[in-house]
């Protein structure tokens, strides 16, 4: 099973790049962030056309996170923490493989800049309540892959200079510590598992030539528990969508699991 996440600024501006993708790269799965757009807009109708239904937590002009899918989900879920800004930030939903019953949580973390403001205060308290809240979801069942833009650097190593970011909301150390609380819960970070020492990113600004001089961050991640660790195949940050006329900044990052 191919599982992909993909922050893709935009589901409307990007239609044309996502449907070459998905003819291209055939995912079961493909988990969207910052779709910008709410439910009513949603292009649901070229994703049907392809053999994908969609499920959507929109919001308009901004946020907003989706599921595209070849594969029958059951409870889907728009109301995993509660979120006192009410922002569409995680869509959550079960799934068959095999005989086990995986929730998949595709989530769009606060961005928290600039770290003077509340926006800073918002996704320390949007962390913490994510935290609790797959803390208990746990309790229910141990088969968990959280996915999508955390807008986390975990390491210095996921960035091109970590010396820039170091009064950044993507790098601040408390902010490192909930993603490291997070998979102290029981999760790994299944690209950095892989790729002990490799240093790849999935997120290029569209300024100062980012992307040409590869001046990038890895903020997208795959946690998949410890108990599904051994179904993993590979994982790939597929960074040709990067570089086609109109991109996301961001690139879609690929999990097979057996």
């Amino acid at each position: 099973m191919k599982i992909v996440s993909w922050n893709v600024n935009s589901v409307r501006a990007r239609i044309q790049n996502i449907l070459n993708y998905i003819k291209q790269s055939s995912p079961d799965i493909l988990m969207l962030q910052e779709i910008k757009t709410e439910n009513k807009n949603f292009p649901v109708s070229d994703f049907k056309n392809i053999g994908y239904e969609s499920h959507i937590f929109g919001q308009k002009s901004y946020n907003g996170v989706a599921f595209l899918s070849k594969i029958k989900f059951n409870k889907i879920s728009t109301g995993f923490i509660n979120d006192k800004l009410n922002q569409s930030r995680i869509i959550a939903g079960d799934i068959k493989n095999k005989s086990d019953l995986i929730k998949l949580i595709n989530i769009y973390v606060p961005n928290g800049n600039p770290i003077d403001t509340e926006k800073y205060d918002y996704k320390k308290i949007w962390l913490k309540l994510f935290v609790l809240e797959v803390k208990k979801t746990l309790l229910k069942n141990k088969n968990i892959i959280i996915a999508g833009d955390f807008n986390i650097l975990p390491e210095e190593i996921d960035s091109h200079d970590h010396t820039k970011y170091e009064n950044d909301a993507l790098f601040k150390l408390e902010i490192r510590k909930k993603f490291r609380e997070l998979v102290n819960l029981g999760f790994v970070d299944v690209y950095r598992h892989l790729n002990k020492d490799k240093q790849e990113y999935t997120f290029w600004d569209y300024t100062a030539g980012s992307w040409q001089k590869n001046n990038g961050l890895r903020i997208d991640h795959f946690l998949v528990s410890n108990n599904i660790l051994n179904n993993v195949k590979n994982i790939i940050i597929n960074k040709k969508p990067r570089s086609k006329i109109k991109p996301s900044d961001h690139t879609p990052i690929e999990l097979e699991i057996s």
